[in-house]
């Protein structure tokens, strides 16, 4: 429509010049002495535009001249940036490709060219992380974070991960510590420090980490389980020789967070410091839960080696147990001990009877051989040390 309009003002344009022409009669008289000029008017006009159109062609090409350098300056500068692209975008593609040599080289290159020299500091870091040369990695990640302020927290991300993978996990702490204090703690963040956070054995830091991981939904429920649980369990380790840190420590645990191997190892850290009333409350609290066969098999073996105060009470509660799992070899061996232990000898000698008869152990014959020395029956106890170290059984 634009195009349409354009034509026809033309078209009546020229029809209003050929009428002007037409109606004008008029002449243009130049007098030079000794000389006169004398032309019509139209021919003067049409004399003046086209001497306009050859000057301005000539001005046009005199200032494309003069601008030809300039031209060609830029046009070589604009290859080169086209070229420079094309080298990051192969440093790039090559560090993904695991050819590092090639891509440092590139990512070089588009540095030099000034091309996203932010990124291109970056990507030639790591690829000298993955060749082994420290050095030139420190060179680079210096650069990464000179180019650009707004590159910081991108220099010190990767330079994080580069300290994780390198097993310098107190540097990598250093590193996402300043990354914090500008951008704060994204979930990418959290998970490279949880790794550093296992890397130098921080139980506390960890359990913080993976619990603010799982409210994001960060990680897998298995993955948080195992975590937690390690972080768990190398906190009573270290509260091992220390009962009352350990019992604060285990008063104080979540209950969504007590699996199974936390309630072992802490009902075995307790029976060891002689806090026998928390582990019979521990044991006793983890046995009401759904455990398995293996973890309920050891639990009751602690219970039953307690001594401490009130047994009758731990007996009742396992006599208990029992009317619900008649058959549990573990639970009769510990219901003899305990009765052993009171000296309760008939009441002994049918646990521990009961239990060879569902599970020969070891144990329950060595404690049926010490019942029956106890009883001054050598003949029956000679026979169940014997049978302690033949192929009866391994627990």
């Amino acid at each position: 429509m634009k195009g349409l309009f354009w034509i026809l003002a033309l078209f009546g344009l020229a029809v209003a010049v050929a009428l002007g022409a037409q109606m004008n009669d008029g002449y243009v008289l130049f007098v030079v002495p000794p000389w006169r000029l004398e032309i019509s008017l139209n021919l003067l006009l049409l004399a003046l535009f086209l001497a306009f159109i050859a000057f301005y062609v000539l001005l046009r090409a005199v200032l494309v001249t003069l601008g030809l350098p300039a031209r060609v300056q830029a046009y070589r500068a604009r290859r080169l940036r086209e070229k420079s692209g094309q080298i990051f975008q192969d440093a790039v593609r090559q560090l993904f490709e695991g050819r590092f040599g090639q891509a440092l080289k590139r990512a070089s290159g588009a540095w030099e060219a000034g091309i996203a020299p932010e990124l291109s500091a970056l990507i030639a870091a790591r690829a000298a992380q993955r060749l082994g040369e420290p050095e030139r990695q420190e060179v680079w990640l210096a650069r990464a974070k000179a180019a650009d302020s707004r590159n910081e927290a991108a220099a010190l991300m990767l330079e994080a991960e580069m300290m994780v993978e390198a097993r310098r996990f107190d540097d990598a702490l250093v590193a996402l510590g300043r990354l914090q204090g500008k951008q704060g703690r994204h979930i990418a963040a959290l998970r490279l420090e949880l790794r550093a956070r296992q890397g130098i054995g921080d139980s506390n830091g960890i359990l913080k980490l993976v619990r603010q991981l799982a409210k994001r939904d960060a990680l897998p429920p298995e993955a948080v389980r195992e975590i937690r649980t390690k972080a768990h369990l190398a906190n009573i380790a270290m509260r091992r020789d220390d009962e009352r840190a350990l019992i604060d420590y285990l008063r104080a645990l979540p209950a969504d967070e007590r699996g199974e191997r936390i309630f072992l190892a802490a009902a075995g850290a307790l029976t060891e410091q002689g806090a026998e009333l928390e582990a019979q409350k521990l044991i006793e609290s983890a046995l009401e839960r759904e455990v398995s066969e293996d973890t309920r098999y050891a639990l009751v073996g602690l219970y039953g080696q307690l001594a401490g105060a009130d047994p009758m009470s731990r007996i009742a509660r396992a006599e208990g147990w029992l009317l619900a799992r008649p058959q549990d070899g573990g639970l009769l061996l510990a219901l003899g001990r305990m009765c052993l232990r009171q000296r309760l000898w008939g009441k002994a000698q049918s646990y521990l009877e009961a239990s060879l008869s569902v599970d020969p152990t070891q144990a329950a014959h060595l404690e049926l051989a010490r019942l029956f020395d106890q009883l001054e029956r050598p003949d029956e106890a000679n026979r169940h040390y014997r049978a302690s170290v033949g192929p009866a059984g391994d627990r």
